[in-house]
């Protein structure tokens, strides 16, 4: 049995089909329509959304203006990745993202168990999108004068977490949306009626076609670039102006630590740079501008938030941004610039909404794939005679992401959403240290070859004298420790590991600096959550092996 759920997928076989473009042995085209614009256009319009418009204000709250070098620390972990995923989009050019990846490099129970987290990122992550969606989109109503029912605008697990958060608090429950709301059948009807209305919208725009997607993607991108550019001027013209720069200061006011608080939050703000990986049967030249498209959009999305931080905590001060769900709306709100804030309110709209579009096309094209090699029902990979695009994927994940929306609450959705991420990361990362090496093809892109036998160890030794004190308390208390401490011991004990293989193997420094720090900022991440990741993951596995293990195509043949 350990022989057949590590089999792998021919490379060799791969890349012959998608030249003879069967799009990984499967008959079915899809529209090769997108090329480098349209792929950075769609890095940006999944990177910049939610993020910036609301979980950058808590990251503000607990780092200060120092916060942009957690956006900076992020980033340049997803560099490292960004450069193995494009490692792998110039070797394996289909659809299938970190699942294929894997596939190639370590086998189908591994293909199979990030075809699984990815659906934590894509559609766990869309459920998050679409929450602050609802909210911006209900701010928008009001100033308008139309009111929808609480009931019908926030989800019941919200709503029945705030309701009992109130009364253990002793606060006052009168106005609680979880008493008004109506009884249907003995239960609270409470819905988020906007969150799944516009999950449907997108899903069936989504459906019709990755060229229809394109231009509307590209036309947010556009708008919301303008938009962020004009507040970065006029941010910084009234900092200046005005004499605020003292809000700059203490600029790192709970050192490090309190930087790192928010990594969850930030992290969550680059989720999506990825998912323009799982268009590569729909690339004019994937192997070309896949690499591009990648590392443009995450460049430019580091500019804008590092800017955007700047300008936030320089109009008010950082200590303001607790529980505010809105932060660049709040920040002109405060000033007396209200028509501009209400700007913001409709571009956080349209910024959420190009989000809901690239990962609406991002999962379907994963469920795709999983099905054209036997791991799931063969409608998941039906392609749609007439649009081109993974119809059945594309209506169940839309249907999907509405119905959770409907219910759910966003918190421990963000957690998991970025756990499931880090971890495909982690393997994509690993995935490029199995593959040959090969000699440079012009019109390729292949990562730089640099030797960590020395370079990893020296920076392990490093990292481990600036955390000094943190292992020395972890493992002086280690019986009474929590599951934060034992997360971080685990990740020394991996990274020791890891740099061993380096020093033996001689592998090459970006893409095992992409596992460490991938590896590190997933320890950052709450403990419950990886409870809940564990459980999440174990239902996957069983899937699979119910199903997926014996209706694999590679089932009945070696390799």
């Amino acid at each position: 049995m350990a022989s057949s759920i590590f089999r792998r997928k021919s490379l060799d076989k791969i890349i012959r089909d998608a030249e003879a473009g069967l799009g990984d042995a499967h008959e079915q085209k899809m529209r090769k329509v997108l090329g480098v614009r349209d792929l950075t256009f769609m890095g940006i319009a999944a990177v910049i959304g939610a993020g910036i418009f609301s979980t950058i204000g808590t990251a503000a709250y607990h780092g200060g203006p120092g916060v942009i070098f957690l956006f900076l620390i992020t980033a340049i972990t997803c560099g490292f990745t960004a450069l193995c995923y494009a490692e792998f989009a110039s070797r394996v050019p289909v659809a299938g993202s970190a699942y294929t990846y894997s596939y190639v490099s370590f086998g189908e129970v591994i293909a199979w168990i990030i075809g699984w987290a990815l659906i934590l990122e894509y559609a766990i992550g869309n459920v998050v999108v679409a929450i602050s969606w609802s909210a911006y989109f209900n701010n928008i109503l009001r100033n308008m004068g139309i009111h929808l029912p609480d009931w019908l605008a926030t989800g019941y697990q919200s709503a029945k977490m705030t309701y009992q958060a109130a009364l253990e608090a002793h606060k006052p429950v009168a106005d609680a949306v979880f008493l008004h709301a109506p009884v249907i059948g003995g239960v609270k009807f409470i819905i988020n009626l906007p969150g799944f209305i516009i999950v449907m919208l997108i899903t069936a725009l989504a459906y019709v076609g990755i060229n229809e997607s394109r231009k509307s993607a590209n036309f947010m991108v556009t708008l919301k670039l303008v938009v962020l550019l004009f507040i970065a001027v006029l941010g910084f013209w009234l900092i200046f102006s005005t004499g605020t720069t003292g809000n700059w200061k203490p600029f790192l006011p709970e050192g490090m630590g309190g930087v790192m608080q928010s990594v969850s939050s930030v992290f969550f703000a680059y989720i999506g740079f990825d998912a323009i990986s799982t268009t590569a049967e729909e690339c004019t030249n994937p192997q070309k501008d896949l690499p591009k498209g990648m590392m443009y959009s995450l460049l430019i999305c580091t500019v804008i938030y590092v800017v955007t931080a700047l300008v936030i905590t320089g109009l008010v001060n950082y200590k303001e941004f607790e529980f505010v769900a809105d932060p660049l709306a709040y920040v002109f709100d405060k000033i007396n610039m209200h028509k501009i804030g209400f700007v913001i309110s409709i571009s956080a709209v349209v910024a959420s909404t190009s989000v809901l579009l690239v990962f609406q096309i991002g999962q379907p094209r994963i469920w795709m794939s999983m099905s054209r090699d036997g791991l799931l029902p063969p409608a998941f990979g039906r392609i749609s005679p007439r649009f081109k695009t993974p119809g059945f994927s594309t209506i169940l994940s839309g249907l999907f992401v509405g119905i959770v929306v409907l219910v759910v609450d966003d918190k421990l959705m963000t957690d998991l959403t970025s756990i499931g991420t880090l971890f495909a990361f982690v393997l994509v990362c690993g995935g490029v240290l199995y593959l040959p090496r090969l000699n440079k093809v012009p019109g390729k892109f292949s990562i730089p070859y640099l030797n960590g036998k020395y370079i990893i160890p020296v920076c392990l030794l490093a990292f481990m004298l600036l955390s000094r004190h943190r292992i020395l308390d972890a493992l002086s208390n280690l019986n009474a420790e929590s599951y934060q401490e034992i997360l971080f011991l685990t990740f020394l004990v991996a990274a020791i590991y890891i740099t061993f293989l380096t020093f033996v193997r001689n592998y090459s420094v970006i893409p095992v600096f992409g596992v460490l720090f991938c590896l590190y900022l997933m320890i950052e991440i709450p403990a419950k959550s990886w409870m809940v990741f564990f459980i999440w993951m174990g239902l996957g596995l069983s899937i699979y092996l119910l199903y997926g293990r014996r209706k694999s195509k590679l089932a009945d043949r070696p390799g």
